[in-house]
């Protein structure tokens, strides 16, 4: 009788399955996960198909499946997800599954949680202290010994003893679960009736069951979580699972107490900041069915749920959910892709949606649920310009009068107010007074910012680091570097000479040092235990300051000029959360801007809260020049060691590139030409919309020459960054 073959896949950067023998013991499956041999090591490794044909001269150099492990196997929606996503992104499926594999198989057994109980006689000898630990236990309860110690204030040597002589005995207590099952009748919101239409909407959808992407598009303060949360309270009712996409982790601190306040328990969490035992944990709990509700980072969309029914993607708009390394994709157009395979309903929620979601609900392929005013009858808040032309700050400032004297009337108010500025550190760019030198990157085409608080001059792009000099390098003038612009250091130090008597907070990713940190902070905010917030995007989503009613914008010009086809969307939508900040509990909320360019289209549309002009203008000029969504883009990044190599294989690569209904860009040396110490250039394929850019993509390579030595490159689909 012929042995059985299987075709398995192994995560790493490979896009073929490899075939082993499967012993009859094993009773192997396609998604099963298995141990098999490769090389001389054993790696882990999904099945992935049976192999009912296997090519006869390799029958003997066949090897056997090693073991099938006690873990949940991958299903098949999860198994075509990660074929889709690797045929899309151009990357090979060994990295995608790599992602859906962070069980922690390597980490050993978990220690046993421990406690003890009371379980026998009164001891003969009776002393205060044990006494008082008999008291303690008299309820029944089971509990650890330094929990126990504490309680009864005794020491260890005492619950000791007590456990020596048989009165109480340790007992081993099951694993906490990494969630409890949420009760989706917990609390009922209190809904406006455009709320009210909505959920009930979402509640139609998820009883129709099927594949759908429904955009609720709510102005910042309508409550599009509250509404979002209905359809998660149905899936839960159903018996199914359902993931909530998030942008940042910061994010989460808010959402889990609203989401606790709508259904008494937190759901589990999936993000970096996990620790390994407690990934390995929640993706077990995930795969077993035993978790009804995650929210998580984009990375969470690759568990393997055991039921899923539901995906919602918070804050679609954003442009953290792009992955821009490893396998480059985009986590909001994945989640529709994954609900379409999954056949399940997917929900996008932003104020300011994405042109591309923008389009498909303009198109009739979303559905768009509308929450057009903020919950409790709050008004939006007014936006004005500051022109910097007219209204300047005083030399060596960068607040002018007018924003200087509406932060001075909100505190005397007792409200808050915020200086926003998305830019990191004390100043973008640090030079000599005397000579002019920069201090630039040695491994980066890009200038040195300065960390006042690290005390280092800093490059943002590979990490480079160095103390600030006494001297000047070039002409060892001392004491002649002066600080080129502002960084949210630099705007502190103002806003401390202007407000000496406020409450100051910083926050700016670079300085948060935990998770729970940043997450202290913002509820200091929420409380108002501060006066003065200045943050980068890190405060522009998501966030309920009670009475926060004054939003500065310190340089609403900063996003426009870089060369970003989607630099006056991102401008447009950051700018408009970040003002949405103001005025959502009480009183009136006002956004300033200050800029050099009031007459500029998303200046304008900001001021006279036009989105829809905004939309207009910006989707006509995109279907004009064919870019995204009305066309498709790849970025290929050829880098090296060595330019002139890197040059060369760009330029035969380009060669290479099959003759079809695109246009290709390049090379040309990339906007960062140097990153890391390894140059940099860039081709970019234009394509129609309807184009098949992967399959392109693939015979490229296939006919290409190959990167040798340092050479790399590096392939992006529907890229976000162009740098």
């Amino acid at each position: 009788m012929p042995k059985r073959v299987v075709d398995v896949l192994v995560p790493v950067a490979l896009d073929r399955t490899y075939s082993y023998r499967a012993p009859e013991e094993l009773a192997l499956a396609p998604g099963d996960i298995v141990s098999v041999p490769l090389g001389a090591r054993e790696a882990t490794a999904v099945v992935w198909a049976e192999n009912p044909k296997p090519n006869p001269r390799l029958d003997n150099r066949l090897k056997d499946v090693e073991e099938k492990l006690e873990l949940p196997p991958l299903k098949r929606e999860l198994r075509s997800f990660v074929d889709w996503v690797a045929n899309y992104t151009v990357a090979s499926r060994g990295m995608v599954l790599r992602m859906c594999l962070r069980m922690g198989e390597h980490l050993g057994e978990e220690r046993e949680r421990v406690a003890v109980r009371l379980a026998g006689a009164t001891p003969e000898r009776m002393t205060a202290a044990r006494a008082r630990v008999l008291q303690l236990f008299a309820d029944g309860m089971a509990r650890g010994k330094s929990e126990a110690a504490r309680e009864a204030g005794v020491s260890l040597g005492v619950i000791d003893g007590l456990i020596d002589e048989g009165t109480l005995e340790a007992v081993v207590l099951p694993p906490q679960p990494v969630a409890e099952r949420p009760d989706p009748d917990f609390a009922r919101a209190d809904f406006t009736s455009d709320q009210s239409a909505a959920a009930a909407a979402l509640k139609a959808t998820i009883a129709g069951g099927g594949y759908s992407v429904t955009l609720v598009d709510g102005v910042t303060g309508s409550g599009k979580t509250e509404v979002y949360f209905e359809a998660v309270a149905d899936t839960v009712r159903r018996g199914r699972q359902s993931l909530i996409l998030m942008p940042e982790i910061a994010l989460t601190a808010q959402f889990l107490d609203r989401f606790a306040a709508r259904f008494g328990v937190r759901p589990a969490e999936w993000h970096s900041e996990l620790s390994p035992r407690r990934r390995a944990r929640t993706w077990r709990a995930v795969a077993d069915g035993e978790v009804a509700v995650v929210v998580g980072a984009r990375s969470a969309l690759f568990l393997p749920y055991a039921g899923l029914g539901l995906i919602v993607v918070d804050e679609e708009h954003d442009q953290a959910y792009k992955q821009e390394d490893g396998v480059r994709y985009h986590a909001r157009d994945m989640a529709v892709v994954r609900g379409h395979i999954a056949r399940i309903p997917v929900v996008l929620s932003s104020a300011t949606p994405s042109l591309e979601t923008e389009v498909n609900a303009r198109r009739g392929r979303y559905q768009r649920l509308a929450l057009p005013e903020r919950f409790g009858g709050q008004l939006m808040p007014a936006v004005e310009a500051i022109d910097l032309r007219h209204e300047r700050p005083p030399p060596g400032r960068f607040i002018s009068p007018p924003l200087a004297a509406a932060v001075k009337t909100a505190l005397e108010r007792s409200e808050q107010a915020l200086f926003f500025l998305n830019r990191r550190g004390y100043a973008p760019l640090t030079l000599c007074r005397s000579c002019g030198f920069r201090f630039a990157c040695p491994q980066c085409d890009a200038w040195l910012v300065d960390h006042r608080f690290r005390r280092q001059l800093v490059c943002h792009h590979c990490g480079f680091a160095m103390p600030h000099p006494a001297a000047c390098p070039k002409c060892q003038a001392a004491n002649s570097f002066v600080a080129v612009g502002p960084g949210v250091e630099r705007l502190e130090e103002e806003v401390r000479a202007l407000f000496p008597q406020a409450r100051v907070l910083v926050l700016s990713s670079d300085l948060v040092a935990t998770v729970e940190r940043l997450r202290a902070e913002l509820d200091d905010v929420a409380a108002g235990r501060l006066d003065i917030v200045i943050g980068t995007q890190l405060v522009a989503k998501g966030h309920h300051f009670p009475k926060l009613n004054l939003v500065g914008i310190v340089d609403a010009d900063l996003g426009l000029n870089n060369g970003d086809p989607r630099a006056a969307e991102r401008t447009f939508q950051l700018l408009h959360q970040v003002v949405g900040r103001a005025g959502r509990d009480a009183g009136v909320g006002l956004g300033l801007l200050q800029t050099h360019q009031p007459e500029h289209p998303v200046m304008r549309a900001l001021i006279a809260r036009d989105r829809d002009a905004f939309y207009k203008a910006e989707i006509e000029a995109r279907e004009r020049t064919h870019y995204p969504p009305f066309g498709r883009l790849a970025s290929l990044v050829v880098s090296g060691a060595d330019r002139h190599d890197a040059q060369a294989f760009a330029r035969a690569f380009a060669r290479a590139a099959p003759q079809e209904a695109v246009r290709i860009l390049g090379p040309a040396d990339a906007p960062l030409a140097l990153v890391r110490g390894r140059h940099r250039l860039r081709l970019l394929v234009k394509a129609p919309r309807g184009f098949d850019l992967s399959a392109y993509l693939r015979a490229w390579l296939a006919s290409a020459p190959k990167p040798k030595g340092s050479i790399k490159l590096d392939i992006d689909v529907d890229p976000q960054s162009f740098l």
